[in-house]
């Protein structure tokens, strides 16, 4: 028995019907978002979009990474991205853990030290989040005419704050 047949069954299902094909790859919405990698974030359905609409880049704490950054230049130079949302969330495991919480909660999950493993904990959301957006508004390749906004976004009502 195959450990993904319940998950393969699922895909099979989805592909009966699907009518997804042949999409251009073009944010056509204008939009990109840049997220957490939290099964409670829908990132379309919370901004009312559809497949297509949007560029979505997901990582643990929603953060601009360098690689966000290239992620959001080439939205905004090769797929119409107009408008960049930055959206970490209430209650993330990497805005309440220290860095060496987490290391040692993954060593014990792992039966190993994980004192080697970084992981890019967030201090101060709100401070995080400004320096962010500052990252994206700030970059060479995001011309000023793109829209860039932050936000964090309430896992327990939906609703997305808008900060900065």
């Amino acid at each position: 028995m195959n450990d993904f047949d319940d998950l393969l069954q699922a895909n099979r299902s989805f592909a009966a019907d699907f009518a997804l094909g042949g999409f251009d790859g073009v944010a056509h919405a204008g939009v990109a978002l840049v997220t957490c990698m939290d099964s409670r974030i829908d990132p379309l359905n919370m901004l009312g979009l559809k497949p297509g609409d949007a560029k979505i880049f997901r990582n643990p704490g929603g953060r601009v990474t360098e690689a966000a950054l290239e992620a959001l230049v080439l939205g905004v130079h090769l797929l119409g991205v107009e408008r960049i949302l930055v959206v970490p969330h209430t209650r993330c495991a990497m805005a309440s853990n220290t860095e060496a919480e987490l290391r040692e909660r993954v060593g014990a999950s792992a039966g190993q030290d994980a004192s080697w493993q970084h992981f890019h904990v967030v201090e101060d959301q709100l401070a995080s989040l400004q320096e962010d957006v500052r990252r994206v508004r700030s970059h060479p390749l995001i011309p000023d005419s793109v829209l860039v906004g932050g936000f964090v976004y309430d896992v327990d009502t939906g609703l997305l704050d808008p900060k900065f």
